[in-house]
């Protein structure tokens, strides 16, 4: 039988709509019948390609003594995260502040009025080894909620009412030192036998990546430099790469990269390209452009939307068993290939007849000094054309604003650094998509778009993360449409997100619906949080414009990620990241151009060095009106008749300008990281 879940379009409740249990999807309908019919409601957040996910429901939701319970005594809801972020992160808060710990399938007991009095991830049906079992809870709790309702229902009460308890302001400002406190938490985390930091499971975290090594280069410091490259040699060595058709996969099980979680996620992919690409620029490190390569590659082939847009993710499930897909066994890689091309493809990606993760191999280069050559990814290939014959993995075919959004970062940044001008293409036709597609005619954002329809007001995420996009749009062509439209999606976010009073950016919009509590998130998780991708925009626009508005607003983020960061400054690495542009030396270049394009001494130029804590902006005859309204400094900087003239603006002044490019490309090395130059920056010999 079908229940309220038949006509949604999320992937995710649509698995669910043929269960015995009798879901609603987040609705007034699903609370009205809870009040009228004085029962609890139990929810179920998740997502469609989390294996732990697939696994509850076909031990519980698929289970018709579970059924008969809930629909019995419950109201049950279903929540697809990716969907409803907002939901996600108000009751996940509740489960890590009442558990220690949070993860999909996110489970929830709660009141009519929606306060929370039970939070938990996965349960088994029954309970085993200790763990209560989901029968056994719901058999409780059925039994609480008729003979102690009411202290069930004050739980709930007090535990929103902590939701909504105001912060202390830690004090704490802006500081180098609390950038470099942040660096050494990573330094002591750091596992340097196999790159990363703590212990199993291990997460990418692209993001810490990503401010050590600005923080490799504002300070010179060699061993943050070492953390980056050893961690990102180790993964993209390790199973959690895709050593035969490219991508990463959510974490790893093992302290070594070898054992993945093989789901693979927009995100990860978007913010791992960012990376690597990064990494690339500054170590010349082959390794680094063909793991881009190839990941770009997967993006590209395996998570394109049919009407545009790149899908959310792929599952780690296929046949019912976690990574099957992936994995091969000695004997069909000898099926698949000669005897002397298997022998070699064995040898080189760790293949043997034992296996190395429950009698089956997942292909790695952990022990494996080389990279792969043009044999290896001709072998590679061949066994990609089998691995497609299996049972094809089932992907979530949503769109959603903010993991595009990272993708278009990823795809603007990489086409530069690796001189790949197709991938900016598609860049521009994901920027095209949200516009057109995830776009109301008030330029309001949604959520996500699927089979001809968008939805859910957009959360923060949604607005910094485009804002973002579009300015490294700017930033890759010089297009001044890019930077305008970027300053408005920044001033609707001030508008709809902003806290004035006390600092930061709620979650979701003043206009949104509103839930037990209406929280401001700062903690980068597995992704950058808002607020952090906000003060970074703030202080590209700051610089890029000059406009008062962005620097009170970059200062205004910046200080309350600050007192937020105070406790646990590694935890807020992108916000680290944000405030090396407030911290360290920062250049603005106005390059006036009497030719409509960037010089291509420049561009090659700003290819093969490194130069964070620099802005680039391009002045011409064709876009001075524009470029003066949206930067009104640049009105007061003339474009000559014939060639270009350079002007350098470091704190409150400009150089006069110079024609000289070399004395250019020396005093940007100087401004930024003085006398010494760019540590680790490429001599422009890059491939």
């Amino acid at each position: 039988m079908s229940n309220q879940l038949k006509d949604q379009k999320s992937p995710y409740l649509l698995q669910h709509a043929e269960n015995p249990v009798f879901w609603y999807p987040w609705c007034s309908q699903a609370f009205e019948t809870a009040r009228q019919e004085e029962k609890p409601i139990f929810l179920s957040i998740g997502y469609s390609t989390c294996h732990w996910c697939h696994v509850m429901a076909h031990e519980s939701f698929e289970n018709e003594e579970i059924a008969r319970i809930l629909n019995r005594s419950f109201v049950s809801i279903k929540v697809d995260r990716e969907e409803r972020p907002d939901i996600d992160a108000v009751y996940m808060t509740v489960c890590q502040a009442m558990t220690g710990s949070g993860g999909w399938p996110l489970t929830i007991l709660m009141t009519p009025k929606q306060n929370p009095f039970y939070a938990g991830t996965y349960l088994p049906r029954h309970s085993r080894y200790g763990y209560l079992g989901l029968s056994e809870l719901l058999l409780r709790v059925e039994k609480l909620w008729q003979e102690q309702r009411e202290k069930l229902e004050q739980t709930g009460k007090e535990i929103s009412s902590w939701l909504k308890s105001p912060r202390t302001p830690s004090g704490a400002e802006p500081s180098l030192e609390l950038v470099r406190r942040g660096a050494e938490e990573l330094f002591r985390t750091f596992d340097s036998r196999w790159g990363g930091f703590g212990r199993a499971p291990k997460f990418p975290t692209p993001h810490n990546l990503t401010f050590l090594l600005c923080y490799a280069q504002k300070e010179q410091n060699e061993k943050a430099m070492q953390i980056v490259t050893k961690t990102l040699e180790c993964m993209a060595r390790g199973g959690i790469y895709d050593q035969i058709g490219g991508g990463f996969s959510r974490y790893s099980t093992d302290e070594q990269w070898l054992i993945p979680h093989f789901e693979k996620m927009l995100y990860d992919n978007a913010l791992l390209i960012d990376v690597y690409a990064q990494a690339y620029q500054v170590t010349g490190n082959a390794l680094f452009l063909s793991v881009v390569r190839e990941t770009v590659s997967y993006v590209l082939r395996e998570l394109p939307g049919a009407e545009g847009g790149f899908c959310c993710g792929q599952d780690a499930d296929s046949e019912g068993v976690e990574g099957k897909y992936y994995m091969l066994t000695k004997e069909e890689v000898f099926k698949v290939l000669n005897e002397k091309d298997a022998e070699d493809f064995c040898r080189f990606f760790d293949i043997t007849k034992e296996g190395n993760f429950e009698g089956k191999n997942i292909p790695n280069l952990l022990r494996q000094p080389d990279r792969k050559d043009r044999r290896m990814e001709m072998l590679c290939r061949q066994i990609y054309h089998y691995r497609l014959t299996r049972t094809s993995l089932h992907r979530d075919d949503k769109i959603l604003t903010a993991w595009n959004s990272l993708m278009i970062v990823a795809l603007a940044k990489a086409s530069f650094l690796c001189r790949e001008p197709a991938w900016l293409k598609d860049a521009v036709k994901a920027q095209q998509f949200v516009e057109t597609h995830l776009t109301d005619e008030r330029g309001r954002l949604y959520v996500r778009y699927r089979d001809k329809e968008a939805a859910f007001s957009g959360n923060l995420e949604d607005y910094a993360y485009y804002a973002w996009a579009l300015l490294e749009l700017y930033q890759i062509t010089w297009n001044a449409d890019f930077l305008e439209k970027a300053a408005r999606i920044a001033k609707e976010m001030i508008r709809w997100f902003s806290d004035s009073r006390q600092g930061g950016f709620y979650l979701y919009a003043s206009d949104s619906e509103q839930l037990i509590s209406r929280p401001k998130e700062t903690w980068d998780g597995a992704l950058p949080s808002g607020n952090s991708v906000a003060a970074h925009i703030f202080s590209l626009l700051s610089d890029l414009t000059g406009e008062e508005i962005w620097q009170k607003e970059r200062d205004h983020t910046m200080q309350y990620l600050a007192e937020e960061a105070a406790t646990s400054p590694s935890g807020h690495s992108f916000a680290l990241f944000s405030m090396c542009s407030l911290l360290y030396p920062s250049v603005q270049l106005l390059c006036a151009s009497a030719e409509a394009r960037m010089p291509q001494k420049l561009q090659d130029f700003l290819c093969q060095n490194s130069l964070p804590g620099l802005t680039v902006l391009l002045l011409t005859p064709e876009n001075k009106e524009q470029l003066t309204r949206i930067a009104p400094f640049t009105a007061h900087y003339p474009i000559p008749d014939r060639g270009v003239r350079y002007y350098l603006c470091q704190g409150h002044g400009c150089s006069a300008g110079s024609e000289d490019f070399q004395k250019l490309a020396g005093s940007l090395k100087v401004s930024l990281f003085g006398s010494s130059g760019t540590p680790g920056a490429s001599d422009g010999s890059n491939p």
